[in-house]
């Protein structure tokens, strides 16, 4: 019986530790998901994806990025703002608190409100 349960907790941990979470943001011209690759309870992490569709011409853009995070003095991660993604010249920032923004340098491009749907 022992043989049985050690192969199988081996198992189990493994897929709780390697398992992503997720969320779709979806805002009037865009249906955002955002996949966390770290193992959940790791406060910040660098392995993001973000997978938006554009609502008027179907257009997809996949994108690899960060959470976001206030920094305390001592330089360590505080209060989750939300993720940040690059692709060349753009940013685009998906807000925790449900809100997609995206920039060209200084220029805002978009910014919208959204609605989460986990």
């Amino acid at each position: 019986m022992y043989k049985f349960f050690v192969p199988l907790f081996a198992l189990m941990t493994a897929a709780f530790f390697s398992r992503a979470y997720a969320g779709t943001l979806d805002t009037p011209s865009f249906i955002v998901t955002v996949e966390v690759n770290c193992p959940e309870g790791h406060v910040v992490c660098d392995d993001v994806t973000y997978t938006g569709i554009s609502k008027k011409n179907g257009i997809t853009i996949t994108l690899k990025g960060s959470t976001w995070h206030t920094r305390g003095r001592d330089s360590t991660p505080g209060r989750f703002i939300g993720y940040r993604f690059q692709s060349g010249e753009y940013l685009y920032w998906v807000l925790g608190e449900g809100a997609l923004e995206i920039r060209k340098g200084e220029k805002v491009i978009s910014s919208e409100k959204g609605e989460w749907a986990r």
